[in-house]
């Protein structure tokens, strides 16, 4: 788990206290990098110079020069400007989870109008501008993103919806492309190619683990297109995607700042599921494959148990609807105890994947009954937080065990 990160609230009172000069010397140690440029402003604010756009943000906000440090995790869980396209061995944490006010600008063409985007669903705005695009999460405090875009002349107020590009029927894959018996990995961020073919070919894995969205996923994905899916598939990589939406609860599992939590069961689940299925859609993921909603670690009571069986019977449903099948990731002591328990009236998902670190590398436990998921519908996350290397590329990863196979429930 990460350590614990100050709170939002904290970081605000941060901000309003922190003076010019601090933003003076913030910037001084940064120094005047080849992508961008960091200087004070007024009113503990500072401006961040890129590609000819002036960005004004918190003055508390780290500058992370990515052409200078480019193994630098761009993560979404704390505040920062993130400047340029990071390399291939980002050196993030296996897993964290939550997402506030941050900022990733990277380059693009010359001459790239000026447009915005925004995903409700997932809390995040996409802009571009001459030269760059730009990825502005936010978790409490949407109108503080909205001011930092508006600072460097980006149309935030005349923002459309979000709506994943279409993939080509050539890009789209057949559901045995979430189907696997072995073992797999996941990680925070998509890996680079040249890490995924170290590992192809000197790992003991067979499938990996993608975040395609969601309001708490906390890591950028520089890598993840329907290219880099189709490249793997075609080397023998199978893929189990997770999608993080609203948690059990504000501080559940990783979520140590706290987490946009389940609050309106239903219409959340409905609307997770449709954000999940047009970003598999996007990812080449067709009809047929099995998503994973990403529930962490809580603490089982009446009222919570309620909000997490509403929401995810409502993420299965939809999900059915949309022609994708339903996966739910969460610990065997929390999600899965709760599933087992009310599995006579609660909509159960299509395939289990469940959490217990005992270095077991099997797909059975105590408090799975054999009637329940037997036809090929489990996954065992049965170590966390392992860093480990192979040809020269070393990814922190969670390791899994998978037999999942094409049937349903």
């Amino acid at each position: 788990m990460p350590a614990p990160r100050p709170t939002r609230a904290a970081a605000r009172t941060s901000r309003r206290a922190l003076s010019a000069l601090t933003a003076l010397a913030a910037c001084a140690a940064l120094g005047t990098g080849v992508s961008g440029s960091a200087r004070a402003a007024s009113g503990g604010t500072k401006t961040v110079e890129y590609r000819g756009h002036t960005f004004t943000v918190p003055a508390d906000w780290q500058v992370v020069d990515l052409d200078e440090n480019p193994s630098a995790c761009v993560r979404f869980d704390r505040h920062a400007v993130y400047l340029g396209t990071p390399g291939d061995q980002q050196d993030c944490p296996a897993r964290i989870v939550g997402r506030t006010e941050s900022l990733w600008a990277q380059p693009a063409a010359t001459g790239t109008k000026s447009s915005v985007t925004e995903n409700r669903a997932a809390r995040v705005y996409r802009a571009t501008g001459d030269g760059i695009a730009v990825t502005a999460p936010y978790g409490d405090d949407r109108e503080a993103v909205r001011q930092v875009l508006s600072s460097a002349g980006l149309p935030v107020a005349a923002a459309r919806t979000e709506q994943p590009a279409a993939t080509p029927a050539s890009l789209t894959l057949p559901a045995v492309a979430t189907t696997h018996r072995g073992r797999g990995f996941d990680a925070c961020t998509a890996p680079g190619q040249a890490s995924m073919g170290a590992w192809k070919s000197g790992s003991p894995y067979g499938a990996v683990g993608i975040y395609i969205g969601g309001v708490n996923r906390a890591c950028a994905q520089a890598r993840l297109t329907a290219q880099w899916v189709l490249t793997q598939f075609a080397a023998g990589w199978r893929f189990f995607p997770l999608y993080v939406g609203p948690q059990p609860s504000s501080g559940a599992g990783s979520c140590s700042d706290g987490c946009a939590a389940i609050t309106d069961p239903a219409p959340q689940g409905r609307d997770a599921a449709e954000d999940a299925a047009a970003q598999a859609a996007a990812l080449g993921l067709g009809k047929g494959t099995v998503i994973y909603n990403d529930l962490e670690q809580y603490t089982p009571g009446a009222s919570v148990t309620a909000r997490v069986l509403g929401y995810l019977g409502a993420w299965t449903a939809r999900l059915h609807e949309l022609g994708y099948r339903s996966g739910a990731y969460g610990s065997a002591s929390s999600l899965v105890s709760d599933l087992v328990a009310n599995a006579r009236t609660a909509t159960l998902p299509d395939v289990i994947h469940f959490a217990r670190w005992n270095d077991d590398d099997s797909t059975e436990d105590a408090v799975l009954p054999a009637a329940l998921w037997r036809a090929h519908q489990r996954v065992h996350q049965y170590a966390g937080n392992r860093t480990e290397s192979y040809g020269g590329a070393t990814i922190n990863i969670d390791r899994d065990q998978l037999d999942v196979g094409t049937g349903t429930s």
